[in-house]
């Protein structure tokens, strides 16, 4: 497996892979909305033999500064269950940390994302309409996030909520 950040051409296969890891077109017009709003979104691909076989997507978020939100995460159905996502969140979050972003946030499974090092802890003095059990955080820089304030995603994902 390569892992790569995402260039023009992957465009068309990132869309098939999010809609086929989703089932659905929402997550791949929210990937398209986030790559045209963010130019500091962090876009990586996983290529299995000259095959794309997962993306993941790192945007910044409007609040708190120097956050940014993990979403989405996209394997091929077949690709399930092989490390994929796994070895796609990791590189993002390496990418994140070395270009100095100080946290990031999810909205997901708690047991899946802990291995990353997200904690609900981390986002639960956060004010944010996703706020509950699925919203974690993650410091990339240890102190950056204090717990308290407004937990805001980039403006496509207020699109997506529509």
């Amino acid at each position: 497996m390569h892992l790569r950040a995402e260039t023009l051409a992957d465009i068309p296969h990132v869309r098939r892979v999010t809609e086929a890891a989703f089932g659905r077109e929402d997550e791949a017009r929210l990937v398209d909305r986030l790559r045209a709003e963010s130019p500091d979104a962090i876009s990586v691909v996983a290529d299995i033999d000259g095959e794309l076989a997962g993306h993941v997507m790192l945007s910044p978020m409007r609040a708190p500064e120097g956050a940014m939100g993990l979403a989405p995460v996209s394997v091929r159905p077949d690709l399930h269950g092989k490390g994929v996502g796994t070895a796609l969140v990791t590189e993002a979050l390496d990418r994140a940390r070395a270009a100095g972003w100080k946290g990031v946030f999810v909205l997901g499974d708690p047991p899946y994302y802990a291995r990353f090092g997200f904690h609900t802890q981390t986002a639960r003095g956060y004010a944010s309409s996703y706020s509950g059990p699925f919203l974690m955080g993650l410091e990339l820089e240890a102190g950056a996030l204090s717990g308290e304030g407004a937990l805001s995603y980039a403006r496509a994902f207020d699109d997506l909520a529509e």
